[in-house]
C-alpha cells in the first residue's frame, strides 16, 4: 500500500479551514487548480469524495469531515511543535502579542510591562489590529497571546482561552469652552467622536446613547483610540476615554472632562492557545493581580512585584 501524501493532506486542511479553494491558494501562495488537483489526487488515494456542492460553496462530505478531524489534529500538533521551538530557538523567549487598535495603548503596556522581565529572557513583538484579525493569526499560530476589549468564543474558537484582566469606567472629554448643557444632554450639544462599530466599548456606546433617548451627531468613528483622542485634542468635539487616565488627559489644556458613566466599561481580556499556558509570559499574566492598575493607582510598582525568572521554564 502507498504511502499517504501529506502536502495533498495538508492542501485539503487548509481548504477547509480557510472555506474555499480560493482562499486556500492565496494563503498557500498556490493557484487554485494546483490546490485542486492535489485534493483529487487524495480523494483518489482515500477512494472517495472529500467535499460536496452546496450552492456556490463546497462542504465537507462525511469522510471529508473524518480525515478533516485527524488532519487537524495532526498538523495542529505540529504548530504547536514550531512554536515551542520557535520561542526556545535563541537565547531569550519569543513572545509575539496581537493587541486590539481599540484599547487604550498606554494601559496595555502596563499589563504587558507587568510580566517582562528585566534581563532580555523574553523578546516581546506587539502587532496591532482588529480584534478579528488577531483572532485569525492566533488561531494560524502567528500570535503568543492577544490582549483585546472582548473575550473569545470557545464555542467557535476552538483550543482558545481567555481571561478578564480588569475594566474601568468610561470619561467624556471635550476642548473648552465647557458645553451650556447639563451632562448628558449636552452630547447632543457637539459632536461626538466614538469607537468603531466593530469595537465593544462602540456597541456599549451606542446601546447606552439608545437607552438614554440621546441622538447626538457623529463627527467620526475610530478603531483606534489612539486616533480617536488625537482628534479630539485638536477640534471641538466630545470623545471618551478610559476615567483613570482622566489627569493624564486634562494635562492637554484646554481639555476639560464634562462627565462620567459607570455603566460603560472599557475591559481588558487576555486571549491564548491552551498550549500557551506554558510560557512564561502568559503565566505570568494569568496569575498576576491587576486590581490596582485598573482602579486607577499610577504607582506602577503596586500593579505587580518585580519579574524574576530563575532557570529555564518548563
Amino acid at each position: 500500500m502507498s504511502h499517504l501524501n501529506y502536502n495533498h493532506l495538508y492542501y485539503f486542511w487548509m481548504t477547509q479551514k480557510k472555506g474555499s479553494v480560493t482562499k486556500a491558494a492565496e494563503a498557500l501562495f498556490l493557484t487554485p487548480q494546483t490546490v485542486t488537483g492535489q485534493i483529487r489526487q487524495l480523494e483518489q488515494r482515500l477512494g472517495g469524495k472529500l467535499f460536496k456542492r452546496k450552492g456556490r460553496q463546497l462542504e465537507a462530505s462525511e469522510l471529508g469531515q473524518l480525515v478533516f478531524k485527524y488532519a487537524d489534529r495532526m498538523f495542529s500538533l505540529s504548530y504547536e511543535m514550531l512554536d515551542i521551538v520557535h520561542y526556545r530557538k535563541e537565547d531569550h523567549l519569543i513572545f509575539d502579542v496581537g493587541i486590539a487598535d481599540a484599547l487604550s495603548k498606554r494601559l496595555a503596556s502596563r499589563v504587558l510591562l507587568s510580566v517582562i522581565p528585566n534581563d532580555g529572557s523574553i523578546h516581546l513583538r506587539c502587532y496591532e489590529s482588529t480584534h478579528e484579525m488577531l483572532l485569525e493569526q492566533l488561531s494560524q499560530h502567528k500570535l503568543d497571546m492577544i490582549l483585546s476589549d472582548c473575550p473569545v468564543d470557545s464555542a467557535q474558537h476552538a483550543g482558545l482561552l481567555s481571561k478578564k484582566l480588569g475594566e474601568c469606567d468610561i470619561g467624556f472629554y471635550c476642548r473648552e469652552p465647557l458645553p451650556t448643557r447639563p451632562f448628558p444632554e449636552c452630547l447632543e450639544e457637539r459632536r461626538l467622536l466614538i469607537p468603531g462599530r466593530r469595537t465593544a466599548m462602540g456597541r456599549q456606546l451606542r446601546h447606552w446613547l439608545e437607552v438614554q433617548g440621546l441622538k447626538p451627531q457623529i463627527l467620526g468613528e475610530f478603531d483606534d483610540a489612539a486616533m480617536m483622542k488625537a482628534f479630539g485634542f485638536f477640534n471641538q468635539g466630545i470623545f471618551v476615554a478610559p476615567a483613570i487616565y482622566r489627569d493624564a488627559i486634562l494635562q492637554y489644556q484646554p481639555v476639560i472632562e464634562i462627565g462620567r458613566v459607570e455603566e460603560l466599561k472599557e475591559e481588558y481580556y487576555v486571549i491564548f492557545a491552551e498550549r500557551m499556558i506554558q510560557h512564561p509570559a502568559v503565566k505570568r499574566l494569568c496569575e498576576s493581580d491587576f486590581t490596582s492598575l485598573f482602579s486607577g493607582l499610577d504607582d506602577f510598582s503596586a500593579v505587580t512585584p518585580p519579574v524574576t525568572f530563575d532557570g529555564e521554564f518548563s
